[in-house]
């Protein structure tokens, strides 16, 4: 992967439980009426955006352990089970308690991305974390949680990982952004979102 210019070690786990904070404030402050609504992934509502990122990050946790997701995270269900915070709380705790307990040498370590170096794995769950907590601040009104600085300290992870990931359809191509001293719009460019995503006027 070459070498990687990112926080790892603690750092990397404070990242991580900075992207889970946007998401978990997010998700709580969701209108009812707002979960059926359209999203900046398209083809997805907002319960299926929660769906798949409370997905993504169960698998970062249990890849650890060679485990893996009962649900498919690009087959999201349009629906929601229990109380969505709380499901979402225990699946975030566990995923930063999981890297918080490894070794700051741990090395590389398993990821639904493959092996990757420990503060690889917990920006790619961090960036994950941090940009489907902005779609759905985008989807429903709320004011975006993807600070610059917050951006700027996942710019290193994405710079790494979804060049090759587009080539999974992962992510979309990245768009032209002319606010190159905004680093939350030159994130959310690079990774193929329009950083002045509105919700469709109905």
């Amino acid at each position: 992967m070459g070498e990687y210019k990112g926080k790892g070690g603690p750092e990397g786990v404070e990242l991580l439980r900075q992207a889970h904070a946007c998401l978990r404030e997010v998700v709580a402050t969701v209108p009812e009426e707002a979960w059926g609504g359209p999203t900046p992934c398209s083809e997805w509502t907002v319960r299926q955006v929660l769906n798949h990122a409370r997905i993504d990050q169960q698998a970062y946790g249990l890849a650890l352990t060679a485990g893996r997701p009962g649900e498919d995270p690009f087959q999201p269900a349009d629906a929601l089970y229990g109380d969505a915070v709380a499901e979402l709380d225990k699946v975030l705790d566990a995923v930063a308690d999981a890297y918080a307990g490894l070794p700051a040498d741990a090395g590389s370590v398993p990821t639904p991305l493959g092996p990757l170096p420990l503060p690889l794995a917990a920006g790619a769950g961090a960036l994950d974390a941090a940009v489907h907590a902005w779609d759905i601040a985008a989807a429903t009104g709320q004011n975006r949680p993807l600070t610059p600085a917050l951006a700027a300290a996942l710019r290193p992870t994405a710079d790494q990982l979804v060049p090759r990931l587009r080539g999974y359809g992962v992510f979309a191509p990245a768009l032209t952004s002319d606010e190159r001293r905004d680093e939350t719009a030159a994130l959310l460019a690079f990774l193929g979102r329009d950083p002045k995503w509105a919700r469709p006027v109905s």
